[in-house]
């Protein structure tokens, strides 16, 4: 009795353990944080950004900011209209909620010049559905956990 309880609960374990964190939390530039000098672009090469992650800015403030910017904004450096507020607090998080380009800069100075500018694509497969893409392996490895449990209960 107490085995098929364990059973069944490594099986609900094993079932939920891929949505279970699925969203990933990005630290713009990893230690080094949002500063002049950077490669971002080239620290956002190899990543895959989908919806429901989140974008942490981490800088100094109020030396720097974040302003989301459009495409044309990105290229020349162009902070939006005077309307709009920057993300200024030394650890911004944005969360990745839609598809698409995403641009970011900072306003400060010559910042954006000097390198304070990302640009990434989130990908429409949200972080929740690459919980539930399964590999091969996790496959094989659920079937034989269905197994134990269906020998498990059939002995009982």
């Amino acid at each position: 009795m107490a085995w098929n309880k364990f059973v069944t609960l490594i099986t609900i374990l094993v079932v939920l353990l891929p949505t279970i964190g699925t969203a990933k939390e990005f630290v713009v530039g990893d230690d080094s944080g949002w500063k002049t000098n950077f490669d971002y672009q080239a620290w956002a090469k190899d990543k895959v950004f989908r919806v429901g992650d989140t974008l942490v800015f981490n800088y100094k403030a109020p030396n720097h900011n974040v302003f989301k910017v459009n495409g044309t904004g990105f290229k020349e450096c162009i902070k939006p209209t005077e309307n709009e507020a920057p993300l200024s607090s030394g650890n911004d998080k944005i969360d990745l909620q839609t598809s698409g380009n995403k641009w970011y800069i900072c306003s400060v100075k010559d910042h954006c010049d000097l390198g304070m500018k990302l640009f990434i694509t989130v990908s429409d497969e949200s972080s929740a559905v690459r919980g539930i893409t399964l590999s091969g392996s996790y496959q094989a490895f659920m079937a034989v956990i269905m197994a134990i449990t269906a020998i498990a209960a059939l002995s009982t």
